[in-house]
């Protein structure tokens, strides 16, 4: 493995994996808020979602700065909860 390997916080993130987590975690309401697009907002699917993303690098950006956002905020998270 690289260095840059190491230190790339997608590297092995599929965007399935991160759409399903953020899902899971935000709701398709609140995805289309967040970040507003179409596929988000109306007749939401993983499988839509993802052919749209694909597609479009800006869009594929605005998701993965979520996600890691998301992994940020819970790391934080989880690191107060270990203190107490």
């Amino acid at each position: 493995m690289t260095d840059q390997q190491i230190k790339d916080p997608l590297h092995g993130i599929t965007l399935e994996m991160m759409l399903t987590l953020l899902v899971e975690h935000y709701g398709w309401d609140e995805m289309g808020r967040t970040i507003r697009i179409r596929c988000f907002n109306n007749d939401p699917s993983i499988k839509s979602s993802l052919q749209f993303l694909r597609r479009t690098p800006w869009a594929r950006n605005k998701v993965e700065a979520l996600y890691l956002r998301y992994k940020r905020e819970n790391s934080e998270q989880t690191k107060k909860q270990g203190k107490r």
